[in-house]
């Protein structure tokens, strides 16, 4: 029996470094995710600025549906 105990030692020792990695790994991993959520956000809101400007461009050339506007070939 004294001949297990270093093996359970030796393997809970083991365990509890790969658990130590594995929440380092899971903090990054969040750190990295919620940086690309809040980095989404920011060109979302540009890309919805970036439209209302367009719309905004397109009404004042009197262009307000460009989508019903015959191609310039007619």
């Amino acid at each position: 029996m004294t001949d297990s105990t270093p093996d359970h030692s030796t393997r809970l020792d083991e365990l509890e470094i790969r658990i130590a990695h594995q929440d380092q790994t899971i903090e990054d991993l969040n750190a990295a995710v919620t940086a690309q959520w809040k980095l989404i956000e920011r060109l979302e809101a540009r890309v919805e600025r970036l439209g209302e400007r367009v719309a905004d461009s397109e009404q004042a050339a009197g262009q307000a549906d460009p989508v019903n506007r015959p191609p310039p070939h007619y």
